[in-house]
């Protein structure tokens, strides 16, 4: 049903790389094309190659030269008459928003995108930015706006044996319905989407669905040993391409399943260790988990009361500035379960 999984946003001279290509291939091969295609005057394969060294400094944090890389990228679209490459240009623009916390700004790029994408004919650019919109939206904990817009970028997909958009649209889906407390359906959804992955060698997919899977085996089966040995399982890939933010990512649940296993001297270092390649990173939602798991953590290991709820207030007014409502409702279940008193 499903082909081997492509990665679309390399493009051009750039289409030999696969989707396991790791990130610092990417980037190298991508410069080698862009300096190329600059030097003849080649707006086309300019715009191209430049997406791709965009999306390997997105991916490996560097935010900074991935914001120049994707602008750079649009403007040699629009040099080339390109609308397609425009809207593709805006997709990683609207990512990169989205993963520096500046919501409005992600939403306006992506839809952008997808209109540019509707307009110059290329169905994957306007799949892939609707699809950021849905994601934008469910980060940001709204629900009941972006599910059945993940179910109908899912069928898309499905249909056409996309099989990376399906294993995200899978994984979006069942991220809602952990986050909502329905642990089964989100396992069974996590679990096809790893099958999925892992037959369409989609290593990066794979290793989001293998996070997933750890965390319900944690929080539904208390089954500590096995959350970490998927964890440990997915860090390889993460290692292996590099992928920055996903490793992250992985620290943090791993800290999550080490907190709800009462070992809080080991989720302290996890949390604090996810805290600083977040910070590294630019990355304000992976920062604010980390830093509640951490605030929760050094709680339990006896830290001031007074402080922790110094930190928790604090950590809320931060998420309810930059729009993280279900972040943000973590925080006041974890003033709840600390006994902490809001500080103003």
């Amino acid at each position: 049903m499903y082909g081997k999984a492509f990665a679309p946003e390399y493009q051009g001279a750039l289409t030999t790389l696969s989707v396991n290509s790791s990130l610092t291939d990417v980037l190298a091969a991508g410069t080698e094309e862009l300096r190329a295609a600059e030097r003849t005057g080649h707006h086309g394969e300019a715009a191209r190659s430049g997406l791709a060294v965009a999306e390997a400094h997105r991916r490996l944090g560097q935010v900074g030269e991935a914001d120049r890389a994707w602008k750079a990228s649009y403007r040699a679209a629009r040099a080339a008459g390109d609308t397609a490459a425009m809207a593709w240009a805006l997709w990683s623009g609207g990512t990169l928003a989205r993963q520096r916390g500046e919501f409005p700004l992600a939403r306006r790029l992506l839809q952008l995108a997808a209109d540019l994408g509707e307009r110059g004919g290329d169905v994957v650019v306007r799949g892939y930015s609707l699809a950021g919109l849905a994601e934008t939206g469910r980060i940001q904990g709204d629900y009941a706006a972006v599910a059945r817009l993940h179910e109908q970028l899912l069928a898309e997909a499905r249909r056409r044996g996309e099989a990376r958009h399906t294993v995200w649209a899978l994984e979006g889906i069942a991220q809602i319905h952990r986050n909502t407390g329905s642990y089964d359906t989100a396992f069974a959804l996590f679990e096809e989407a790893a099958e999925i992955a892992a037959r369409a060698e989609d290593r990066r997919g794979h290793a989001w669905a293998l996070r997933g899977l750890a965390d319900i085996v944690s929080v539904r089966d208390g089954d500590t040993e096995r959350a970490l040995e998927l964890l440990s399982e997915a860090e390889t890939t993460c290692r292996a391409m590099k992928l920055s933010s996903a490793l992250a990512y992985n620290h943090k649940m791993r800290g999550n399943v080490l907190y709800r296993a009462g070992r809080y001297a080991e989720a302290r270092d996890l949390y604090e260790q996810a805290l600083a390649e977040f910070r590294a990173m630019s990355e304000p939602r992976g920062e604010a988990l980390s830093r509640l798991g951490l605030a929760k953590s050094r709680a339990r290991l006896g830290r001031d009361r007074a402080e922790t709820a110094a930190e928790l207030a604090e950590l809320a007014r931060t998420l309810d500035r930059i729009g993280l409502r279900h972040a943000r409702e973590m925080v006041a279940r974890a003033q709840q379960e600390l006994g902490t008193e809001v500080v103003r």
